[in-house]
């Protein structure tokens, strides 16, 4: 369930005032360069891997006490972002919208590290409706941790800033690593799962914007452009609905079955059980359980060399290729030897997938929903 914010009526208040909330609410998404890709332009990416040693799926395993420790090796490869502003008068931010983690942070002008001098800092100083805190986080990572201090503020998100959120909670950071965030084209992170995986109890964006009704339904969709002439512009994030143009034939549904990421469960003859997998938009690649590994590169025609899966170039490919050398391509697969919870495999369907498939996001009945996209 989607908790209430404190002292407000959360999903029910939608319920009961839906009437009064505006129609679609649209985001361009920005496509940029990914954290890999600029990390293998300043020459440290290989030694950062180095020290780097981590399963795709540790970082969606049960927490322990109020740590989440997010796979920031999962972020790596994002690189569609979108514009939120905080504060009045506003101040914009650039944020990955990341349905793998719950918590909304920004740099601060009190983060003396590298990677916040590379990005936009929010300044509380300049807005008239910042009210502090004496709280903070960690929120921990692979690489280190991000301290985070908290505060609430104006949040507007969507294209004009139609959906508008007072005091929303959010993070200020206070410390980040420099690697890899100094190399990251986004300034923060907009969490989009479940507010139990929320660091610290923080209240979340998203139930921000149903308890103060904007908008018109418990749905958002992410629609990822799959067309290479479209080099900046990446597709967007509807919020309050969905486009039946952008998708064809019918949606299929995946009720959710853990209520912290949006893990769904698929039918399938791998599993006894069914495929356990987890959309998540703040993941590029598609994360494969090892054991069927060789039995989907044997079907994409493919073949694993001592570090990544190859296969010839051209021709239909259902799995975006990252990188292209000599007539073959990467395929934007990588390997997970940790089950799910329930001891199923467990799969991660990143972008390279949502490219393929609209998708859709349902909130009120805890499921998610896929259709071709046109």
């Amino acid at each position: 369930m989607w908790r209430a914010a404190p002292g407000a009526g959360g999903l029910l208040s939608w319920l009961k005032g839906a009437q009064r909330a505006e129609p679609l609410k649209m985001i361009s998404l920005k496509k940029g360069l990914s954290i890999r890709e600029k990390m293998r332009t300043a020459g440290v990416l290989d030694d950062f891997l180095k020290h780097i040693k981590y399963d795709p799926v540790k970082g969606y395993q049960p927490r322990q006490g109020s740590v989440v420790r997010q796979p920031i090796t999962n972020h790596l490869d994002s690189s569609y972002f979108g514009e939120i502003s905080i504060g009045e008068p506003p101040q914009k931010f650039l944020v990955l919208f990341d349905t793998g983690s719950s918590n909304l942070w920004v740099p601060s002008t009190d983060c003396k590290s590298p990677a916040c001098f590379n990005h936009a800092k929010f300044q509380p100083c300049d807005s008239a409706t910042f009210t502090p805190t004496n709280q903070s986080h960690n929120v921990s990572y692979g690489s280190g941790s991000v301290t985070i201090a908290l505060g609430y503020d104006t949040l507007r998100v969507s294209r004009g800033g139609s959906i508008i959120v007072t005091n929303q909670e959010f993070g200020l950071s206070q410390d980040e690593p420099t690697q890899p965030f100094y190399f990251a084209e986004f300034d923060g992170i907009l969490g989009m799962a479940y507010p139990s995986l929320a660091v610290g109890g923080m209240a979340t964006a998203l139930e921000g914007m149903l308890d103060q009704d904007q908008l018109a339904e418990p749905i958002f969709r992410f629609h990822i452009y799959h067309m290479d002439f479209l080099i900046s512009y990446g597709g967007e994030l509807i919020l309050g609905g969905m486009d039946p143009q952008l998708f064809q034939g019918d949606i299929t549904w995946a009720p959710v079955t853990e209520k912290l990421y949006w893990q769904v469960q698929s039918a399938s003859s791998w599993c006894s059980q069914g495929c356990q997998a987890i959309v998540d938009t703040g993941t590029f690649l598609l994360t494969v359980p090892q054991e069927y590994l060789e039995s989907i590169l044997e079907a994409l025609g493919a073949q694993e060399t001592t570090t990544l899966p190859l296969c010839p170039c051209g021709g239909a490919d259902p799995l975006c290729p990252l990188l292209q050398s000599n007539g073959y391509c990467t395929l934007a697969i990588e390997v997970t030897y940790l089950p799910s919870q329930d001891g199923q495999p467990l799969w991660i369907l990143g972008d390279v997938f949502l490219k393929e498939y609209y998708t859709i996001f349902d909130m009120a009945n805890n499921r998610v929903g896929f259709a071709p996209s046109v």
